[in-house]
């Protein structure tokens, strides 16, 4: 006998992600862009997708999630309406990768709910996300950190290069600012179209700096090479980036200036993901991020801001169906 109930509804958790900065913004090569990310365990985008009767929604990011799901819906020309509620979802705006994972999470239970097979970069095209960047999408398919290849002539995400785990040990410390957003949409597309020319050899140390020193530092659990690394790649990037941010390399300054005295406290590879607010350090152990939180947590508070102890998460999304 085969069951021949139909999956009543599908609940997903998709990860976060950091992107940690680019490889080469001068494109002289043919590609443009080469992203570096990682997968994190919190914050997380929790929904749950069931046949309904009339297209709703319900929790945080309730319009985004009915413009995603009429885009999906209308791609994969499906007939009946759904009914997407949204437990939890990672700050919108905020370089954290939230409209990437949600549209990934409500692509995907879609398809569970109505048999269909796509992967996560299809579901990706149909949500239209991973114009510049393929980490969004190897983080919810895997997790881990990534490397992509950047923007070619084809038009297709980028291919994924490196995906390693990442070291069980280490922490991330997340400085948050609940008050600032990072360019995003149109404002996003203006900010890339004004950045002046990027020089070729400063692409030149990008590269060589990931490949010869934050991808082994990072497989050999070197924290300290990984951190030099990252930090520099930061500085490059963050600096070329400015221009666009009024001049800093941070979206929110506070972040910046809490970030710092992190470093002098032992953090490392310090710097902002995407276009922020959201600024990260790196620690070597569950011991040290605690010790950095009880630091810096009065600080933080003072200036609005808020600190979170995450891990990176080697694995992608979470998909139940019932």
């Amino acid at each position: 006998m085969h069951d021949t109930h139909p999956v009543r509804g599908c609940s997903v958790s998709a990860p976060a992600r950091l992107h940690l900065g680019f490889l080469d913004l001068n494109g002289g090569l043919g590609r443009r862009y080469g992203s570096i990310g990682l997968a994190l365990d919190a914050p997380s985008t929790d929904i749950r997708v069931e046949r309904a009767e009339t297209m709703s929604a319900s929790g945080p990011e309730r319009e985004r999630v009915l413009t995603v799901l009429a885009r999906c819906s209308e791609a994969l020309k499906l007939k009946g309406a759904y009914r997407v509620e949204v437990a939890r979802a990672i700050p919108a705006h905020a370089g954290l990768g939230s409209g990437t994972q949600l549209a990934l999470a409500i692509g995907l239970a879609l398809m569970r709910l109505e048999g269909l097979s796509l992967s996560p970069q299809q579901i990706g095209d149909l949500a239209g996300r991973g114009a510049r960047s393929a980490i969004g999408m190897a983080a919810f398919e895997a997790g881990g950190f990534i490397v992509d290849g950047g923007r070619g002539a084809i038009d297709q995400p980028p291919p994924v290069l490196i995906q390693s785990p990442f070291p069980e040990d280490w922490r991330v410390l997340l400085v948050l600012d609940p008050k600032a957003q990072g360019a995003h949409g149109d404002r996003e597309t203006k900010a890339f179209a004004a950045l002046p020319p990027f020089p070729a050899e400063l692409a030149d140390r990008l590269c060589r700096l990931v490949l010869m020193q934050l991808a082994p530092g990072l497989k050999e659990a070197d924290i300290g090479a990984f951190g030099a690394a990252l930090t520099e790649i930061q500085r490059i990037v963050g600096g070329h980036f400015a221009a666009a941010q009024g001049g800093s390399p941070w979206t929110s300054p506070p972040v910046g200036a809490l970030l710092k005295k992190a470093s002098e406290l032992g953090a490392t590879g310090i710097g902002q993901t995407s276009w922020g607010p959201t600024g990260f350090g790196f620690v070597p152990s569950p011991d040290v991020a605690d010790r950095l939180y009880h630091s810096l947590v009065e600080d933080a508070k003072a200036m609005g801001l808020e600190i979170a102890v995450v891990r990176g998460r080697n694995a992608g999304a979470t998909i139940a169906a019932d």
